[in-house]
């Protein structure tokens, strides 16, 4: 069951999305997941994303919790590019990157909407050519279906220009219903390798197999027995806060919480995902009367190598006039008991 239950100034909506085993509370403003609201193994019902209270807050602060990102999610190198002998500016709003869109992008906009059905919320946005400095208008739809255990997200765009674009979303996770940080979540990633980064976020074009090193998820480990380790990326990224390669094409991304028994499966059609442990949220005020601190929640966030655009031969961010960028991610919320 998909329903309207809260009606905002400027023509945003909270809507839930229900069944037996999930309540989903999403909105068209950024497309944002506000609320995963599932069972524990004992039946008790906990909300395992972090998220507002105030809606303000998701309009003014930087964390992007549970939006989705886009034209380009992650970090442009000095927010330019060239593409077809263009040169293009952007937004440096992240030291001195281009961070998930720019000042204003998708996560702060309005996108109109269509219930499908009972199970379906279709989202568009026209971004127009030019904005946040981007080429082309991109023509976006985000289509969020529930189906028993699982969220799928799915994201189609087209142009009429030659652009750039990597969309993802930006939930934090934690399955405690965070009664507890991220510590004791059992992560599982299947990838054998990452991409480093340097000081201030950015892939540095380094690739590196996981092997021997605390990047190493192929079998499940204890976030906390990682994330402290003696690592010089773990330093530059204050944490996790890389590129993961994915070396399967689904169920890529697993992660547990034994003592609730929740369990997270994320599967994606992208080749990567950015893995990032909230190294640097700084105690702002969230639902239900909780601050949210470093280490509360893990990012899953599914996409294409950040800063395509610069590092690779041929640049997977590259959407060209006449072909449509089609891309999906489920989230499965199974209860282990």
């Amino acid at each position: 069951m998909i329903e309207v239950i809260k009606r905002l100034d400027n023509n945003i909506d909270i809507i839930s999305m229900k069944n037996e085993k999930l309540e989903i509370v999403v909105s068209n403003y950024g497309c944002t997941i506000m609320k995963v609201l599932m069972e524990d193994k004992n039946g008790n019902i906990d909300d395992v994303v972090l998220g507002y209270d105030d809606f303000n807050s998701y309009q003014t602060l930087d964390a992007y919790l549970g939006a989705l990102v886009g034209r380009i999610a992650n970090r442009i190198k000095k927010g330019k590019f060239s593409l077809n002998g263009e040169d293009y500016t952007l937004a440096v709003n992240n030291g001195p990157n281009h961070l998930h869109g720019g000042i204003k992008g998708f996560s702060y906009q309005v996108f109109d909407y269509e219930i499908k059905d009972e199970k379906t919320i279709e989202f568009h946005y026209l971004s127009k050519d030019g904005e946040e400095g981007y080429p082309g208008n991109l023509d976006f739809k985000a289509i969020y279906q529930l189906v028993d255990d699982t969220l799928t997200v799915e994201y189609v765009a087209s142009t009429d220009k030659d652009t750039i674009i990597n969309i993802t979303n930006h939930s934090y996770f934690n399955l405690s219903g965070k009664k507890e940080n991220i510590y004791r979540h059992l992560l599982e990633v299947h990838a054998d390798r990452f991409a480093c980064i340097d000081g201030d976020g950015l892939p540095t074009g380094e690739i590196r197999e996981v092997k021997n090193t605390p990047f190493d998820f192929n079998e499940p480990a204890y976030i906390g027995n990682k994330i402290e380790c003696e690592d010089e990326q773990l330093k530059l990224g204050n944490g996790f806060d890389h590129p993961f390669l994915f070396s399967t094409k689904e169920k890529q991304v697993v992660l547990k919480h034994e003592e609730s028994g929740r369990c997270l499966i994320v599967s994606t059609t992208l080749p990567g995902a950015q893995i990032y442990t909230a190294n640097f949220l700084d105690g702002r005020l969230g639902k239900y009367g909780q601050h949210y601190y470093k280490r509360d929640a893990v990012c899953i966030e599914t996409q294409n190598l950040p800063d395509a655009i610069h590092l690779e031969e041929k640049p997977t961010t590259i959407l060209k006039k006449g072909e449509v960028y089609d891309e999906k991610t489920s989230y499965q919320f199974k209860v282990i008991k």
